[in-house]
């Protein structure tokens, strides 16, 4: 009997890369299974769950409650903030107050990044661009400020910017310590429960693949590091890929119930969906 192929999607980031080096590598396997791995950027993969078109994907918490009657969480690959997380940061400003009828890049409608800027900041406007592009279009003068994710949020004092507000920072002291729930992985329910939990547990032996054979992993996920070295480029993995990325447990669903009700206090997510990890 041939294998099943299962489809799955994740950005092309060094904390993404990291995560699944062991089943891309084909390090670690799964018996009856050939996994196609899928990269896109966040956004785009945000799009593709909206149509359940691959059956594990990761997506931005801030999606979950446009596709939970489609996907669960996997209670494995989440990456979450411990104090840190987007970034906002501007050329010319350095307080809040500054940007005031300013122009502000976001990366994209869906992306947690931009869901903590419309729950946390008034009166301030945003567009939504390439999370890629926003760096840049700071330095240009196209837009006042910019927030930042993914590496950006270590290289911005380097290329001259200034933090003004760091939402890994503010969540930890309005949650009173819990993690910022970014990114998730989730598994499409009509696979079942048997099939999803193999897949997580799948992903759950590539992250600890990747973390025992380090020599191998880092420079894998470094291919796709935009330009940061080995140094920044580990940091950066071990910021995403941390305890909580292995298993979220309590601490990781009470995060994101907080985030999806603090969304949905505000208008700007449809419901809060009742959270079951696989």
């Amino acid at each position: 009997m041939s294998d099943r192929t299962i489809k799955v999607g994740h950005s092309p980031d060094p904390d993404d890369a990291f995560m699944f080096y062991g089943l891309a590598s084909g390090k670690v396997k799964l018996e009856g299974i050939t996994i196609e791995h899928i990269l896109e950027d966040i956004q785009s993969l945000n799009v593709r769950a909206m149509n359940a078109e691959l059956e594990v994907t990761a997506i931005s918490a801030h999606a979950y409650p446009y596709v939970a009657d489609k996907y669960w969480i996997m209670a494995t690959g989440a990456s979450m903030g411990e104090g840190y997380g987007p970034v906002i940061v501007s050329k010319k400003f350095k307080t809040l107050a500054e940007l005031k009828g300013k122009r502000v890049a976001t990366p994209g409608k869906l992306t947690t990044a931009t869901l903590l800027f419309t729950i946390f900041i008034d009166g301030i406007h945003h567009e939504d661009i390439p999370f890629d592009q926003i760096m840049e279009r700071v330095s240009s003068g196209e837009f006042d400020a910019g927030l930042l994710i993914h590496e950006g949020q270590l290289t911005y004092e380097a290329e001259g910017f200034n933090k003004i507000l760091d939402f890994g920072e503010l969540w930890h002291k309005e949650s009173k310590g819990l993690p910022l729930p970014l990114g998730l992985d989730v598994v499409r329910s009509d696979l079942g429960e048997e099939l999803a939990k193999k897949l997580s547990f799948g992903l759950k032996q590539s992250i600890h693949y990747g973390y025992t054979h380090q020599s191998e992993a880092i420079p894998y996920a470094l291919q796709w590091g935009r330009g940061i070295n080995q140094q920044l480029g580990e940091k950066f993995v071990k910021m995403y890929v941390s305890e909580l990325t292995v298993d979220m447990g309590e601490k990781g669903k009470h995060a994101l119930e907080l985030l999806f009700t603090l969304g949905r206090e505000k208008g700007l997510i449809p419901s809060v969906p009742a959270i079951r990890l696989f």
